[in-house]
Formats: structure tokens, sequence, C-alpha cells
């Protein structure tokens, strides 16, 4: 069910959102996303109703473990098994386990053990899932298409963020937490067939992006970037989904490659972006943008509207200033397709979103909080954006899940831990101190990028 399609050659060089095969990923991911609005809306719900408000948080932080500690095993599967294959199979996970909490909902009232098990279940899939989902876009179109895919994306992440939250409330409303699940459900699996439909193009030899400026072929003796890193059996790591990892096709005629252990492949992955020239200092870059970002636009945007008297509805023109902003950034892509020096443009965007952000702190009202928080979305986005294209285009293809898993885990395991120190921060302090600090930390994420000479002059192709 999941082997693999070649994309024929005519496709190949369409725009990416005029390609229907592109199309048909995009309402897959879009599907699924929504999916997961609406789940998160039931758990939240259904955690409520079923225990006191500290149990409930207790069951919707609890999956972020599992998603934290496997993520980089995450990266090996998709890695070994094919994003498409793995994306299929989570999908499928997700799809049942949200199906059978909305029955078991329906017919009797278990109390939260069958939350706290299905947000577990849901933080492991996640874990597989993401890096996944990461790795799929060097699948289904050429580099040159990969920023504006990128701006696609995150059209798409706006559109589930936009309706999978009434979709879900209406849901709750209608039929009470199982609907909502069940809703959920379907609407996950509503990506499968779209996911079987999409057709997985084979990248060409001269399609594959470089180990790193000025690295060692990455046949030579079977390494990797500067000749360093790279299991011996890496190129079989980067084979279409319809070959098995570990060894070479049966009918190839090659000799087989020798087959690697999962935990060598993670190895050999984190010293393959250690020792890459542009990786290696991207990811660092993202890091510290993301631990800027993260605290001052979640709890210290709450404080910050406490603080002021804007009130929640205050919060909420912020919070769409934001998503205005990050929807125009990906809007631009997509249109554009491409901006020329990529690695300059996303430094500077860092750079001066991070002054954006220190400056929401020190904004008279809320009109101009909006105009600050569009901004602040609108640079956030365009080098979110930049970055993950500069991550799919540098990244070698049998290394694409595992950077993914990398980057996911920056992002979603190690930047939310800036959320208590930021509140707990601004109670000691106050909201300014805090935001020029976090404002400091994410502008070194754009010093970065635009000291490092390699990531400084990176370029997406086009």
């Amino acid at each position: 069910m999941t082997s693999t399609l070649i994309a024929p050659r005519t496709a190949i060089g369409r725009p990416a959102h005029r390609d229907p095969n592109v199309l048909r990923w995009l309402a897959a991911y879009a599907s699924s996303m929504v999916g997961d609005s609406v789940y998160y809306i039931a758990l939240s719900w259904a955690a409520v109703q079923q225990g006191s408000p500290a149990q409930a948080g207790a069951v919707m932080a609890v999956s972020a473990v599992p998603r934290a500690l496997l993520m980089l095993g995450g990266g090996v599967i998709a890695d070994r098994f094919g994003p498409r294959r793995v994306v299929i199979g989570s999908d499928l996970v997700r799809c049942a386990a949200g199906l059978s909490v909305a029955a078991l909902l329906f017919l009797t009232s278990p109390g939260l053990w069958p939350l706290a098990l299905l947000a577990v279940v849901f933080g492991t899939v996640d874990a597989v899932f993401m890096p996944a989902v990461g790795a799929l876009p060097a699948r289904v179109t050429t580099r040159d298409q990969l920023a504006r895919v990128q701006g696609m994306r995150g059209l798409a992440i706006r559109f589930a963020n936009v309706v999978g939250g009434p979709l879900g409330g209406l849901a709750v409303a209608l039929g009470g937490a199982a609907a909502a699940f069940g809703l959920a459900g379907l609407l996950i699996a509503v990506s499968v067939p779209l996911l079987i439909s999409v057709r997985m193009r084979e990248p060409a030899v001269d399609d594959k992006a470089e180990a790193g400026a000025g690295n060692a072929d990455a046949g030579d003796a079977g390494e990797g970037a500067g000749g360093r890193g790279a299991a011996p059996g890496a190129a079989v790591l980067g084979a279409p989904d319809s070959e098995a990892r570990g060894a070479t096709a049966p009918d190839s005629g090659k000799v087989p490659a020798r087959a690697t252990t999962p935990l060598g492949d993670l190895r050999a992955g984190l010293r393959y972006i250690r020792a890459h020239r542009v990786l290696a200092p991207l990811m660092l870059a993202i890091a510290l943008g993301d631990l800027g970002f993260v605290g001052p636009l979640n709890v210290g945007l709450t404080l910050l509207a406490d603080e002021r008297g804007w009130g929640a509805s205050g919060m909420g023109w912020v919070l769409s200033g934001f998503g205005v902003g990050a929807g125009a950034a990906a809007l631009l892509l997509t249109v554009r397709g491409r901006l020329p020096h990529a690695g300059h443009v996303a430094g500077w965007a860092i750079l001066a979103g991070s002054v954006a952000i220190g400056a929401l702190a020190f904004v008279p009202g809320v009109l101009a909080a909006v105009g600050v928080a569009l901004l602040v979305g609108l640079l956030a986005g365009l080098s979110g954006a930049l970055c993950g294209a500069l991550l799919q285009t540098q990244a070698d293809p049998a290394y694409l899940g595992r950077v993914t898993a990398v980057s996911g885990l920056v992002s979603l395991g190690f930047a939310p831990l800036s959320m208590p120190l930021s509140a707990a921060a601004i109670g000691a302090w106050g909201t300014g101190p805090v935001f020029v600090g976090s404002a400091a930390v994410c502008g070194l994420g754009g010093v970065v990028a635009l000291c490092v000479r390699d990531l400084r002059r990176a370029e997406l192709p086009g």
C-alpha cells in the first residue's frame, strides 16, 4: 500500500503550487494538522470534565515527555523506513487511538486514565511523525521548489490554527468530547489515502545537497561531511521508500552495504550535523532564536496583557496580529518561491525580529502591540521558513529525518523550557527586563547566522 511511485520527469520542474502531486501532499498535511487542533481541544475539554484543573494540566503536558525523549530515534526511523511510510503509519495509529477514546467516552465515563494514555500515545507517535513530515518535502518536489513548499506548509499550519479551534469547539458543543475525538480521528484518517496517492521522487545525483562547503566527496570511504561522520551504509539510508534499509535492493546487482544499527545511525547523523559547515551553525541559530522567542510570545505575553490591563481580548488581538504576520511571510514564499541571499536574509530577519520582541514590552497600548506583533510574526515567519528551506536543501537526503529530528528537538523539546523560566523571571524583575533579555538571546541567533561565513553565504537553489 505504501510502495513508492516515482514521479514522471515531466512533472519535475513544475512550480510546487501548481503541481497536483504537491497539492495532494499539502491537503494531506492540512487535514492532519486540523485533526491535531481538534484533538487538543477535545483532550483539554475532556480532561477538565473528568478531573481537577491540576490533573487536566498534567494530562495536557504528559505527551511532551515521550516526544522529547524519542524525537532523535524518530529521525532514525524516518531515514530507515522512508518518510511517507512512517507518516502513514503514524496517522493510522493516531486515528485508531482517537476513535477508540471517542467510543470509550461515548459508552462510559472512564475517568482520566484513558486520556493520559491517549496523550502518551500521541506524544510517542509525534516523536516519529514530526521528523518524517519534515523529510517528506524533498521527496515530493525538486530542491529549487523547497522554499515555496515551506511557505505552503506555513499556510497550511495557519489554516489549521484558524479552522481547527472553532471546529473542535463546535464538535464539543454538539456532541461533547466523544464527538470531538471522533472528528479528530476522521480528519487524520483523510490524510492517509491522500498520502498513498502522492508520488515519491528519487533525488537525482545532481539534485542532492552537498554535505557542506568544501567537504570531501561523500563516496570517499563511505563518509559524509568533511570526510567524517557518515556511517558506511549512509547512502543506503537515502534510498527510495521501496528499498529495504541497511542493504541494497535485492535485484540491484550491487554488493550489499554493511548493515548499521539504529544507535549507529543516530550517532552518524549527529556527527554529520556537527561536521557540516552550514547545518551545525544553522542548528545553533535556530536554538537561540527559539529560546528567545517562545517564552515572551507564550507566557510572557499573557503576563504582559494582565499587567497592562489589556485583558483576554487584547491578548487575543495581539496573537492575531502575530498570526497575520506569519501568514503573510508564508504567502510571500509561496508566491515568490525563492528569496536570494537566504542566509543573509534569515540572519537579518532574526535580528530585526528580536528587536521587535523587546519592543513589545514598551508599547503604549493594544493597537501598537498588535502592530509590533504583526512585525514579529512577519519576521519570525520569514526567518523560520528560510531556515527550514536551508535545512531541506543543505542536508543530504539520507540524513533528512535525523536532521529534522534534531531541529524539532531543539524547537519542541528545549525551547518550551524557557516558559517557566520566563514566568519566574517576570515575577522577579518585571516584563521589560525579561523581554529585553529574551530578545538578546534571540538576536544571538541572528549574529551566528551573519558571522558564520558558510551560513551567511548559503543560497537556496533556483
